[in-house]
């Protein structure tokens, strides 16, 4: 009787998770109604770096969006492997986005190599996408010094503190240098010395895209792009932009 009732939980338990798995092929949210399409005469900008400014801004003043500058950056090595972390944006402009790591890490290794990346911003209460394609170059040591001072103590701390991507043997390991560096640096006035590893890059971008999704999945995107060579602007697929730029419309 014992068994037979053992058994009979089982099975129940058994439907009970089957009737909550979820069906991840069917997970689909609402987008932007049709009234609200993403269209070449919204552009405020004919370069994509004033198109940029718009859309971060708005994802800024949007307290739902905790970091808006936060981009998914993918590296390759020389041989093609991809591999893809997020890190934070600081910093934009005509000569492009900028952003801080580890000179010994993953990223910086296949970047030393291969310098073409790929970065992607994705802010979902907006239905909004930026897409960024480009090569990468360092930042001078000079403003790599002076964002390294602006970052709070115990931000410069962990910097000093990690080997970005080395194995180590427990986390007591790194709470061990924090507390050594800690002990020198905890002091007011007392400047911390960036170390020779760490520093910035600057993503020059080839191409950017704007990304808007759409509820009847027809979402708009639109692409700024540098022009190969001899190619021009017929302004039906292809559109005159500024600053070097062109820009068009791609299927979704």
């Amino acid at each position: 009787m014992g068994t037979k009732y053992i058994q009979l939980c089982c099975n129940r338990n058994l439907h009970t998770v089957r009737k909550m798995s979820i069906d991840i092929g069917g997970m689909r949210i609402r987008y932007k109604d049709r009234e609200e399409t993403f269209l070449e005469k919204h552009l405020v900008s004919k370069e994509p770096f004033g198109q940029f400014k718009v859309w971060f801004e708005e994802a800024c003043s949007r307290k739902e969006i905790l970091e808006p500058n936060a981009m998914c950056l993918a590296t390759a090595t020389k041989d093609g492997q991809p591999s893809a972390r997020f890190v934070l944006c600081k910093g934009y402009g005509k000569d492009g986005f900028k952003f801080f790591t580890n000179y010994e890490s993953r990223k910086a290794k296949e970047l030393e190599e291969n310098p073409k990346v790929a970065a992607t911003f994705y802010w979902e209460i907006l239905n909004r996408s930026v897409r960024i394609e480009g090569d990468v170059e360092k930042l001078s040591e000079e403003e790599s010094i002076k964002y390294f001072h602006s970052r709070p103590v115990p931000s410069q701390i962990a910097a000093c503190t990690s080997y970005q991507s080395s194995p180590i043997e427990s986390r007591d390991v790194l709470c061990e240098r924090e507390k050594v560096l800690e002990a020198e640096y905890m002091i007011p006035e007392k400047l911390i010395p960036k170390p020779a590893f760490w520093g910035g890059y600057l993503i020059r971008p080839r191409s950017v895209e704007f990304w808007q999704g759409q509820r009847d999945r027809l979402h708009d995107r639109i692409k700024f792009r540098k022009p190969k060579e001899g190619e021009v602007p017929d302004e039906k697929l292809l559109h005159q932009g500024e600053d070097g730029w062109v820009f068009e419309r791609l299927s979704p």
